[in-house]
């Protein structure tokens, strides 16, 4: 997939995920989201970061003491804007090329497929995740070492899926849909590796 076709599903992706914030309720932005200590605003408001400017990431690097995750969090739950702010900010998102430095294109495109999982999920909400742009969310997860070491993670293990043209690993074969893999790979609960 190229970097057009990318973005193309990026920008899809965040705005059917803005009209789906838009039909949440005040309860429901305040559940506990499938991150941990994060509520369903809080996913929300990391979702619009990725388009900031590079001085307010580096702020904010800095009075997090140059730790990423740390950084990461901070900015999401100190956000200040209501989920009508937030809902707009990420569907103004649409058509912008920006993302973080050093990230790839397909960085903004795994955030918003994963981060879609981390609210729908608690929610109860079964949200499709599209298989083209799964595809290309798990190959990148597969390929990056921080901050999910997935491949680390899944030594002696080949991940094939059951509804797209993606095999990774070597060792014991475990297939799924690729939705799952994905959630596997970014080191959430899935069928594919279950907490216990």
């Amino acid at each position: 997939m190229d970097t057009d076709e990318i973005w193309a599903h990026i920008d899809a992706q965040r705005v059917d995920l803005a009209d789906f914030l838009a039909t949440l309720s005040r309860e429901q932005w305040s559940t506990p989201s499938a991150c941990a200590g994060w509520t369903v605003r809080d996913v929300a408001a990391h979702l619009t970061h990725s388009a900031a400017g590079r001085a307010r990431l580096m702020l904010a690097l800095v009075r997090s003491g140059f730790r990423f995750n740390a950084m990461v969090a901070r900015m999401a739950t100190e956000d200040p804007r209501q989920p009508d702010e937030l809902v707009a900010a990420l569907r103004g998102m649409a058509g912008i090329r920006r993302r973080p430095p050093g990230t790839a294109v397909a960085d903004p495109l795994t955030d918003v497929l994963v981060h879609g999982q981390d609210i729908a999920i608690p929610l109860g909400v079964d949200r499709p995740m599209p298989v083209a742009a799964a595809v290309v969310a798990a190959r990148r997860l597969w390929e990056m070492g921080f901050p999910f070491h997935a491949r680390k993670r899944f030594a002696g293990v080949q991940l094939r899926a059951t509804d797209a043209d993606f095999t990774v690993g070597e060792g014991r074969p475990v297939t799924a849909p690729i939705r799952d893999i994905v959630l596997a790979l970014s080191g959430r609960n899935s069928p594919v590796l279950p907490r216990v």
